[in-house]
């Protein structure tokens, strides 16, 4: 085997009592890090610390990866073009920071008769933001409202 003592130089080839005899005689652990390697590659390390070293650096990795959260907007049948701007620049700063956003088109009393209306409506609100988010769930009827989830592109 391929040998590296602990210090990172490489001792060459020696052979395995050789390298346990070696850890032993320094009171530290000797390591396969590359069993498919021909020949295979062992080190000498305190593998207790090795771990430790491990597990911090994959917590620390698990901490800076962000989580991607459903945020939501509601709109009515009815809502203005300025308040529709209002809640278009809302849904835009979610899908910004990369979150997914489900918009709800709520229906009140008779305006239910109007479907395929307010399915246009929601597919043009839906529309301004072709350049940063993708329809991932084509509108569809939930009780008294009609709902689309938009995600955010991957780049």
């Amino acid at each position: 085997m391929r040998l590296i003592d602990d210090e990172g130089d490489q001792k060459g080839i020696v052979y395995t009592d050789e390298a346990i005899k070696l850890a032993q005689s320094k009171e530290l652990d000797l390591v396969e890090v590359s069993p498919n390697s021909d020949p295979p590659v062992c080190k000498i390390m305190d593998f207790g610390k090795h771990l430790y070293k491990q597990k911090k650096q994959e917590k620390k990795q698990k901490q800076r990866q962000k989580k991607t959260e459903m945020k939501g907007v509601r709109i009515g049948f009815r809502t203005d073009d300025h308040d529709l701007q209002v809640k278009a620049k809302q849904a835009r700063k979610f899908l910004e920071s990369r979150n997914s956003v489900k918009v709800v088109l709520m229906f009140k009393g008779r305006e239910l008769a109007h479907f395929d209306l307010a399915k246009e409506k929601l597919l043009q609100f839906a529309e301004q933001f072709d350049d940063i988010a993708e329809i991932a769930e084509e509108p569809k009827k939930q009780g008294h409202q009609l709902l689309v989830v938009l995600n955010p592109i991957k780049k």
